[in-house]
């Protein structure tokens, strides 16, 4: 059953849809101009960040769903704000991973390794049967059986969506996406041009998982009541 709420503040009017598998928002202004807001159910979300400046914990509400992957070349400048970053990750059931430094993962007691796309290091099969988890990054087919190699079981593939970056071209798409997922057994985690304007897509999207990056860092706090 679908009921529809209604009500107003100040200028604004507000119309509520709600039913037991979706929940659809729509704010009208004066100019008429609107926005459907969708939420979004996965299994898992990874936001990849550059620096630990980049996402503030406290706008991440405490699940076992969200996880955060470290991705920078350069340790922070004070170690112990890194620590402290990643205890904070702990203690609210955050996944930690860090990119490409085995050694920094294990001082940190990271939950996994994330290995980039141009990686091509062969040595962190060895730590497949380990507590550390390894996800990789893959951007074509190539990449996608090199990463099986090095043990990943969980392969973050973009750019499912068009993005803005200048040497960046093409994108899969649902359907192409999904095509290839089911041509590869491990567990496909789609990335690139995800937004707040397109996040009702994933919905139709074959996988489990989805990563952002740049929208995390803009609408951080919008975008993690979305996800559920």
């Amino acid at each position: 059953m679908i009921q529809r709420k209604s009500f107003t503040y100040s200028n604004y009017s507000f119309w509520t849809y709600s039913g037991f598998f979706f929940d659809i928002r729509f704010y009208f202004t004066k100019s008429f101009n609107y926005y459907v807001h969708m939420f979004v159910l996965k299994n898992k979300y990874f936001f990849i960040i550059e620096s630990i400046k980049d996402i503030d914990l406290k706008n991440i509400k405490k699940s076992k769903k969200f996880n955060i992957i470290y991705r920078s070349s350069k340790i922070a400048k004070k170690f112990e704000q890194l620590l402290r970053f990643r205890n904070v990750c702990r203690t609210k059931n955050i996944g930690f991973y860090v990119s490409n430094n085995i050694k920094l993962a294990i001082i940190l007691k990271a939950d996994g390794i994330y290995i980039s796309a141009y990686n091509k290091d062969l040595t962190f099969t060895r730590f497949k049967h380990s507590k550390l988890q390894i996800i990789g990054s893959a951007h074509n087919i190539k990449e996608l059986k090199l990463k099986k190699l090095q043990g990943c079981t969980n392969i973050v593939f973009s750019r499912l969506f068009l993005t803005s970056y200048k040497n960046k071209n093409g994108f899969l798409g649902v359907v192409k996406f999904n095509l290839l997922s089911l041509l590869i057994k491990e567990n496909l985690i789609p990335l690139g041009g995800i937004r707040l304007s397109n996040l009702n897509k994933l919905n139709m999207v074959r996988c489990n998982s989805i990563a952002l990056l740049s929208e995390i860092k803009k609408k951080p706090k919008i975008l993690s009541k979305s996800l559920f």
